[in-house]
């Protein structure tokens, strides 16, 4: 057979209407088919470069990493697993922690990335963002957290179980504090995330059509042995019951975050002299803390 000469990757075909497109005209349309709007899944990278102005923000806790604590092993080594992701992805663990301006509105940016284990949150998602929730209390900044996930990571046992406290504890003092929490719930997001920091938002934002929920349709249909409804846990299902306030499309997404934390009571005044803060904080890091 004679090989193609034309390169693989070039076109990508929509899960939504089979549409091919090519791959930079869909990169230029942030991943959202432009025939269906149809939204694809986006890198955590590639997240914080379309909310961020200029695409540039600072990254903090970069190299904290997993130790294995439980010694964990299934069909292979769960220290084989965080390599195999880290190969896969340039990251240490399922999320990027960073600073930078949305709309010139200083703020703390979670980007989770579900390519890594699921997007699965264990002792390093749960400490980053822990981490970013205080340094946004301590510089007066709002806080973003877009979620992605398959939940708790297994591997790490009742210890990724506690970040859902932990995480909601640091978001409990940001309420105190009065700063701004907005959630962004992308597909999918289940499992331990949704049943905590993910639904907490002083603003619950959901992309079109995303999976959103504690356990899988299928599992909650074998389980009540019961047909579900149509569209079933998906974003525009929940916004009809009350569980999400907006469901915005990707490409309107920065705006509407811009708008919202304004109207919260954040600006570019306030945030304009703390803009070379980020780096300082990054380079002087924080004490390790127990999960």
């Amino acid at each position: 057979m004679k090989a193609s000469r034309v390169p693989e990757g070039l076109w990508i075909k929509c899960p939504g209407c089979s549409q091919i497109i090519y791959n930079k005209d869909l990169a230029t349309n942030l991943n959202v088919c432009p025939k269906c709007a149809h939204h694809l899944r986006v890198n955590a990278a590639d997240r914080l470069r379309m909310l961020f102005d200029g695409g540039s923000w600072t990254e903090y806790d970069k190299g904290l990493v997993s130790m294995d604590p439980l010694a964990f092993n299934d069909t292979k080594p769960y220290k084989a697993r965080l390599k195999a992701s880290t190969d896969a992805t340039g990251l240490k663990d399922a999320v990027i922690v960073g600073s930078g301006s949305i709309d010139g509105i200083q703020t703390i940016v979670a980007a989770m990335e579900y390519e890594f284990i699921g997007g699965s949150m264990g002792v390093v998602v749960g400490e980053k963002i822990t981490r970013g929730i205080e340094r946004a209390i301590d510089e007066r900044w709002p806080v973003v957290i877009v979620c992605c996930s398959g939940g708790a990571r297994m591997m790490e046992g009742a210890l990724s179980l506690m970040q859902m406290a932990k995480i909601c504890g640091a978001l409990a003092q940001l309420d105190r504090a009065r700063l701004p929490y907005i959630s962004v719930l992308t597909d999918p997001t289940t499992g331990g995330v949704t049943a905590s920091f993910a639904m907490l938002g002083d603003l619950n934002i959901a992309e079109p059509k995303a999976l959103i929920g504690f356990a899988g349709p299928r599992v909650i249909e074998q389980t009540i042995r019961q047909k579900l409804p149509e569209g079933f846990q998906r974003s525009e299902f929940l916004l009809q019951k009350g569980m999400l306030d907006l469901v915005i499309d990707r490409r309107e997404m920065k705006a509407v975050i811009a708008n919202a934390l304004r109207f919260m009571g954040a600006s570019q005044t306030d945030t304009a002299a703390a803009a070379i803060a980020p780096t300082a904080v990054a380079a002087a890091g924080r004490p390790a803390r127990q999960a």
